[in-house]
């Protein structure tokens, strides 16, 4: 049976997956993922609307007014969110850009794709956090007298201290840390860029035993991995997406208001951050901190705590947010009902 040639969009694919997007962008193999999911689901809509096999299509196919289509069918049939069908479209953007540069004879259909514009409307989902009660009934719900409790003890215990990533923490390796003093841990994140962040010294000793139970070392060429499943193999993000909601399940029959709270385990990085936000650390610093790439990424826990809210509001309006004296009612013209007479 004879082999079919490769299109120029198949080739292009395979670059753009194998080179582009690991090699020259350095995105994460999670991000990766995003983006084939993507690129796969228009593919397939393409394939059905010219009636022709996912290896048959080139880059002539791909039109502004199919593309369009397709982002509708995101949201009528997928039941997709706008969120989701705006990071379809980014996802399908950088790989028109990416053809641009490979077949300029097709720029002008390129060009039209790139220009479809994001869709508005979307609403930012509200941040889900544990607070110190929360994550203290979280620590405490884990048994620490078996191997894998003080393994799960030390990885949450950790993912606070450091506001990684789920993936971050688990790609760490013993030899990316450094338990003398001061005890630091370096991480690997979005884009390659590798961060510097500290360890408190309770953290730095759970680590040690952690890695001295079973019997890793800190030095060397194949350095193992700190946080590993019962096999001693690779941790994954689902394993701790389990972990983490059996402990809060836990957890919440001491402290109710975790059984309102919809978290995963990015929910201990967003602590991380509003901790640092309510100790005063500087935006910039939180900023680099966690790894974000620019600081409207970090401002957005800025609106997500009410404490800090109300603290604002009583640095503006002081007078206005106190009881009035005696605990009784303000008479007209007097204090905020005045106030707001006034204006």
């Amino acid at each position: 049976m004879r082999r079919s040639t490769p299109t120029a969009l198949g080739r292009d694919l395979v670059t753009f997956f194998e080179d582009f997007l690991p090699a020259q962008r350095g995105l994460s193999p999670h991000t990766i993922r995003s983006y084939r999911d993507a690129l796969l689901l228009l593919l397939r809509f393409t394939a059905r609307d010219v009636r022709r096999t996912v290896d048959r299509l080139d880059v002539p196919d791909l039109t502004v007014e199919r593309v369009t289509r397709f982002l509708a069918s995101l949201e009528a049939e997928r039941r997709n969110g706008i969120a989701t069908r705006n990071a379809r479209l980014g996802a399908i953007h950088d790989f028109a850009r990416f053809l641009a540069g490979q077949r300029p004879e097709h720029l002008g259909l390129l060009q039209r794709i790139i220009g479809i514009p994001f869709k508005r409307g979307a609403v930012e989902a509200p941040i889900e956090y544990l607070d110190r009660a929360e994550l203290d009934a979280l620590l405490k719900s884990i048994n620490r007298s078996t191997d894998l409790g003080r393994r799960d003890y030390a990885l949450f215990a950790f993912m606070f201290n450091t506001g990684a990533r789920v993936q971050e923490a688990l790609d760490v390796r013993v030899a990316d840390i450094r338990l003398e003093a001061p005890p630091q841990v370096r991480l690997l994140g979005k884009g390659r860029k590798a961060r510097i962040c500290p360890l408190w010294p309770a953290t730095a000793r759970l680590l040690r035993d952690l890695i001295t139970k079973r019997g890793g070392v800190i030095d060397g060429a194949h350095s193992p991995l700190v946080f590993t499943n019962a096999r001693g193999e690779h941790l994954t993000r689902c394993g701790v997406r389990h972990l983490l909601r059996r402990y809060v399940q836990k957890a919440a029959r001491v402290v109710p208001s975790l059984k309102t709270k919809k978290l995963h385990p990015h929910s201990i990085r967003h602590s991380t951050a509003v901790a640092l936000l309510k100790a005063g650390v500087d935006f910039a610093t939180i900023s680099h901190w966690l790894g974000h790439a620019g600081l409207n990424t970090t401002m957005r826990y800025a609106r997500a705590d009410i404490d800090l809210k109300r603290r604002a509001l009583a640095q503006v309006f002081p007078n206005a947010v106190a009881p009035p004296p005696g605990g009784r009612l303000l008479v007209e013209g007097a204090g905020l009902v005045g106030w707001l007479r006034r204006m």
